[in-house]
């Protein structure tokens, strides 16, 4: 069973990872900053509207609570767990994305509900993989909608949608044909030349991957789930809209979209803690072609930002909290 010192101990990533990160920060900061008038920025961010602020930050949280639900759905597959054991563990995993590289948070989230749970762990990443697979063709889906019908459109947010959308459909082929081939499988398995342990934990490694997996297969499971993911990313399209009316700018829903698929298939890159560099990047490169000043767009992403990390902060830390109570509490009861 996990116990907070596993959770803490992600794997790091390599020093190649870290080469890349800092570098691909410093040079898309270089392209996003450079001319960039810092006082304009200054003035708009000090007359952003609180009040709308505070109703963003409330939605973030909504959203927050919505994404544990639906992972709560596909987590059924195996067991029925808590709203609160998955909602801590999504605000967990969530604040990790966003402090650790390499979307550590994943695994963070993973090893909390497996501790309180005693869940596989190849079946709750299963069930991570999966959920971003789906988040990720539906937001290219809007995207890609809204590009075919905008005259003036960023090339390279349309470029890199297209090896993205080619990975996320070989995603849903896996999630639809694997479980089909359960046997093909498992033949395949016995075949192979290795140590007796080492077939027995691929075997059970297998069957927690098609159990995640199949997840998907209940036609009741799966519309619960795409009906969260409606939710979520019209509150996602929300909460970008009010943020930059938070600080007098206006943008359309369809540039809203554009917006969110920009930081969501830049997330993808080799990132530092809390994208810095590509979210600048992505804010200026989708923003500006539409009428958008450069300071606009950086005010309103250090916005975003800051409203993220509050939301993050608070829950996540609560979560982590509430993560090593319940550990000290079992090991109390233990002795």
């Amino acid at each position: 069973m996990s116990e907070p010192n596993e959770i803490a101990a992600t794997p790091r990533p390599p020093a190649i990872y870290w080469v890349l990160a800092l570098t691909l920060a410093a040079v898309l900061l270089y392209f996003s900053l450079r001319g960039i008038a810092w006082l304009r920025v200054w003035t708009i961010l000090r007359g952003a509207r609180l009040p709308i602020v505070a109703l963003v930050i409330a939605i973030i949280s909504f959203n927050l609570l919505m994404r544990s639900l639906r992972w709560r759905v596909i987590l059924a597959a195996d067991r029925r767990v808590p709203v609160s054991q998955a909602f801590w563990a999504t605000a967990a995993g969530y604040l990790g994305n966003n402090v650790l590289p390499a979307r550590a948070g994943e695994l963070v989230r993973t090893l909390m509900i497996c501790a309180r749970t005693g869940m596989s762990k190849v079946f709750v990443l299963t069930t991570v993989f999966s959920e971003r697979v789906v988040d990720a063709l539906f937001l290219l889906a809007i995207s890609g909608t809204i590009l075919l019908t905008l005259p003036i459109t960023p090339g390279w947010l349309a470029r890199a949608a297209r090896p993205v959308g080619a990975i996320g459909l070989a995603g849903v082929a896996a999630i639809v044909l694997i479980p089909f081939f359960e046997t093909f499988w498992h033949r395949l398995l016995a075949r192979l030349p290795v140590p007796h342990r080492w077939r027995e934990r691929a075997e059970h490694a297998l069957r927690q991957v098609i159990l995640g997996i199949r997840s998907f297969h209940d036609r009741g499971r799966l519309a619960r789930f795409l009906l969260f993911t409606a939710l979520l990313w019209g509150l996602e399209g929300v909460t970008t809209v009010l943020g930059a009316r938070a600080i007098g700018v206006s943008f359309s829903f369809p540039v809203a979209y554009l917006l969110i698929a920009g930081l969501g298939l830049g997330s993808a890159l080799p990132a530092t803690p809390g994208y810095v560099g590509i979210y600048q990047f992505a804010a200026v490169s989708v923003l500006t072609p539409f009428g958008f000043s450069q300071a606009d767009a950086i005010a309103y992403i250090l916005l975003f930002q800051a409203m993220n990390y509050v939301v993050l902060l608070v829950w996540g830390l609560l979560g982590l909290a509430q993560q090593r109570r319940a550990s000290s509490s079992r090991l109390n009861d233990g002795t």
